[in-house]
């Protein structure tokens, strides 16, 4: 294993990680997850997404999913400017209502 440092990385550059779990998360998750923006998918399952500051963070994430007992799916770096985003249903905050299809 090499200790160089990736050029292609910029440390100053904003990480947006996407972590997909199976089953739907109800919005009482809003707040553990704090930060990151809870998308509820057609296909059933949770999209998390947002901006990680570092592997040590994405790591206490990882954490936080094993210790809720849901599958995770994946976990994706995507470019923060990605136009191509998920068909969702978003979830609101606890202070929030979800926002009903009818």
């Amino acid at each position: 294993m090499s200790n160089k440092r990736n050029p292609i990385i910029d440390p100053n550059q904003t990480i947006v990680y996407q972590i997909r779990l199976k089953g739907h998360l109800s919005h009482q998750w809003a707040e553990w997850f704090e930060g990151l923006t809870i998308m509820l998918e057609e296909d059933g399952n949770t999209l998390l997404t947002g901006t990680v500051v570092d592997q040590a963070a994405l790591h206490g994430l990882l954490k936080k999913v094993r210790d809720l007992g849901t599958p995770l799916l994946s976990v994706n770096r995507v470019n923060p400017n990605q136009a191509d985003a998920p068909i969702v249903k978003p979830v609101l905050g606890a202070n929030n209502q979800e926002k009903s299809d009818s």
